[in-house]
């Protein structure tokens, strides 16, 4: 394992076992970072200076970000500052005011490039903002930057960039998951406090599993989609990454509510989800889908972890309930039909007349068409949208589609009914640790299915958050946190409960400069 990366103006606060001194602001939740900054103990421009160079130092090793963006950094720090000195206090700023953020490069930021890891959209410029992006600068925020992904969201393990792959900060050797690998390594790394990322099966919660950070897909609907390419419209909904579950309350409190440009978000009742984190876990009911447990391919440590959990909030009083998700087994293969149809269409847009990538050498307008998508688009995007295409062509609609849809339909019922006997589920998120990287690339199925046990989850349209538990071998693994439909204050009343008996030490990732990949 290798040491940590020291640098200079950051030597302020404590962080958890692992971090040395000059570590510490990297490591600080933002509540500490907040109070920092409201207390001038530090400005927001000396925040976003020490980020920035540490970005400099760590991000060459590691390819976090597809973009960095100073001048957008330093901006909206010394918009901070000047509000702070014209008397401005915490309830008008609010708990995020000064905290370091980035964003997944599928979400438009005006002044900066949205190009999803693709190079159909590698010079494409953001006209406007993601309102998601919007709203957590409208908390004052400081943005440093868009970054790397699976090429339109296309993968479990960030390989799929077109820009080369992410490594994960535990063990430069392994993946960070994916597809929002780079959202996950950017916060395990020390190189901003929250990230965004987006979920269509499972790429908020995976690599939160992988990096070891708390990472958390909301309930669909309840985060607005718009500005954030899409992948899938049925599936996709964008959540944060952050070290602690409070951080990633305070940031789903921002993020969340009605948006009228989106009319697949849901104008629910506003909740203090950061409040919930507070609650008493006592009386609180915990299911364990005991057949998930038993499925091949799960490293026992993984399902131990599930049942420690279980115990530490059982001891808290909580009620523990036994129950099965029989439909997981049909969930995997409905949404890789469901999945690549949408995409099929969502993808459609990219022909190479409008915007991204155009070939030069066509000899008419077809021709345009073939040429640009297959310069633009990676090996992955076209197999999911030779997939997706496939299943929505005359013929074959009812019998690949239509089947799916339906399996969909059961999947959803089996967990309204594990939700009408307990307030949370628990499963693990990921059948194994971090895996290396290349070590699945060449099997797709393979690389499928470590995303069997959150793929459900968006089939059926709840919330889940990925809670880090311990470390297996040097890396960490984590337990999934699941709720029923816009019931997210149990779910965070739930995970608080586990940070605290956990206390993971998330501060310990072993970041290095001239080491990585060695």
């Amino acid at each position: 394992m290798m040491s940590a990366v020291n640098m200079p103006g950051a030597g302020v606060g404590a962080a958890g076992a692992g971090a040395t001194a000059t570590d510490e602001l990297f490591f600080l939740t933002a509540d500490e970072i907040n109070a920092r900054v409201l207390s001038g103990d530090l400005t927001a421009r000396q925040v976003a200076d020490a980020f920035l160079a540490r970005i400099d130092a760590v991000d060459p090793e590691l390819h976090i970000f597809n973009q960095v963006t100073p001048e957008l950094a330093r901006t909206a720090a010394d918009a901070i500052d000047a509000a702070i000195a014209g008397g401005a206090d915490a309830d008008e700023l609010g708990p995020l005011a000064g905290v370091p953020v980035a964003f997944k490069d599928n979400m438009n930021l005006l002044g900066t490039r949205t190009t999803c890891s693709s190079r159909i959209l590698e010079n494409y410029e953001s006209v406007y903002d993601c309102t998601a992006v919007r709203r957590l600068l409208d908390a004052h925020t400081i943005p440093l930057g868009k970054l790397n992904m699976d090429e339109f969201a296309f993968g479990s393990s960030t390989e799929n960039s077109a820009f080369g792959p992410t490594k994960n900060p535990w063990d430069p050797t392994r993946v960070p998951g994916g597809s929002s690998g780079g959202s996950g390594a950017c916060v395990a790394a020390g190189l901003a406090t929250i990230t965004l990322g987006s979920d269509t099966g499972g790429s908020i919660r995976q690599p939160g599993c992988f990096t070891g950070t708390v990472a958390l897909k909301p309930t669909y609907g309840r985060v607005s989609r718009y500005g954030c390419v899409a992948f899938a419209s049925s599936l996709d909904q964008i959540g944060p990454f952050a070290h602690t579950v409070r951080d990633a309350a305070y940031t789903l409190n921002a993020i969340c509510g009605h948006d009228p440009h989106d009319a697949t978000s849901v104008d629910a009742p506003a909740q203090d989800f950061a409040a919930a984190c507070d609650l008493d876990p006592a009386g609180l009911r915990v299911a364990i889908a005991t057949d998930m447990l038993e499925r091949a391919g799960l490293d026992p440590r993984i399902k131990q972890g599930v049942l420690d959990a279980a115990e530490m909030l059982s001891r808290a009083g909580a009620e523990i309930v036994e129950v099965t998700l029989p439909s997981t087994d049909y969930g995997l293969s409905a949404y890789y039909i469901v999945g690549p149809a949408e995409a099929s269409s969502n993808l459609a847009r990219f022909d190479g007349i409008r915007y991204g990538v155009r070939a030069t050498d066509a000899d008419d307008v077809m021709d345009l068409y073939f040429r640009s998508r297959a310069q633009g688009f990676g090996p992955e995007t076209i197999r999911r949208i030779m997939i997706g295409t496939y299943a929505l062509s005359a013929g074959y609609y009812d019998a690949y589609y239509g089947q799916a849809q339906k399996a969909r339909t059961v999947i959803k019922g089996d967990y309204d009914r594990v939700f009408a006997q307990a307030d949370v589920l628990l499963t693990p998120t990921s059948p194994t640790t971090a895996f290396a990287i290349g070590e699945k690339s060449s099997d797709p199925l393979e690389m499928y299915l470590s995303d069997i046990f959150t793929i459900p989850i968006n089939l059926a349209g709840v919330a889940g958050m990925s809670v880090p538990t311990t470390l297996i071998d040097g890396l960490p693994s984590s337990v999934q946190v699941i709720c029923g439909h816009f019931n997210e204050r149990q779910l965070f009343r739930a995970a608080a409960a586990l940070e605290r008996a956990l206390d993971f030490p998330y501060a310990s990732v072993p970041v290095a400069t001239g080491t990585a990949g060695n």
